[in-house]
């Protein structure tokens, strides 16, 4: 089942969610880095993981039947709150927030911590590559269409350490249904750590579109 939906909420309805939901998965993802660094005697591990399970029990209680998925508005943007990259939503994502620069070109400053490790103190090469998956689809669709990885090669230069990172991605050119874009990962000191480029396929929903009524669910 598609998890693509219309998005009637008004403005104020999504500025209430925003307020409420925010807040939440920011200490949840707190929780998560509490998980990993935490020291405490097993005593209050246990009493910590009983509180959890209640919480957990709680929340339970009502739920979508799935997926979060990807909420539409009327002017082509989306609310991808799940997103494991950047969903308000998901305390897994970062979470990214994604600069766009010029049409094509996008840019994020983003700290990854403890959660996304791999080698000890950089950050896990899968990771890498997811956001920078991330980047090149939402440059590709800043250009006014939307695109779907087809394609992605990563080139890694050199361990990414853990901490502040800026990533950068942008259109290379266009051929048909095809796009294909770069970007690159830098560490604190502004040296590159990964490149990656890809192939992203606009997809079919779209192909019968003008290019003005294509929608991103990305923005």
């Amino acid at each position: 089942m598609s998890r693509f939906q219309i998005d009637e909420a008004t403005d104020e309805e999504i500025a209430r969610e925003e307020a409420l939901y925010g807040p939440f998965t920011d200490a949840v993802r707190d929780l998560v880095d509490a998980t990993i660094r935490t020291l405490v005697a097993p005593d209050e591990i246990r009493r910590a993981q009983a509180e959890v399970e209640a919480i957990t029990a709680r929340l339970r209680a009502e739920q979508l039947p799935g997926s979060y998925g990807v909420k539409f508005r009327e002017d082509g943007h989306g609310r991808p709150w799940g997103n494991a990259v950047m969903g308000l939503r998901n305390p897994i994502a970062p979470p990214l927030v994604v600069e766009k620069l010029e049409a094509g070109r996008v840019a994020t400053d983003v700290e990854l911590g403890a959660a996304y490790e791999g080698p000890p103190g950089l950050v896990h090469g899968g990771v890498v590559a997811l956001v920078l998956d991330q980047l090149l689809g939402q440059a590709v669709s800043s250009g006014g269409r939307p695109g779907m990885t087809g394609t992605l090669t990563l080139t890694y230069r050199r361990g990414t350490p853990l901490g502040p990172l800026r990533g950068e991605a942008w259109i290379e050119h266009r051929d048909g249904i095809k796009t294909w874009g770069r970007g690159r990962l830098l560490d604190g000191d502004g040296e590159v750590t990964a490149e990656a480029e890809g192939v992203f396929i606009l997809p079919r929903w779209a192909r019968d579109l003008p290019e003005a009524e294509h929608v991103s669910y990305f923005e």
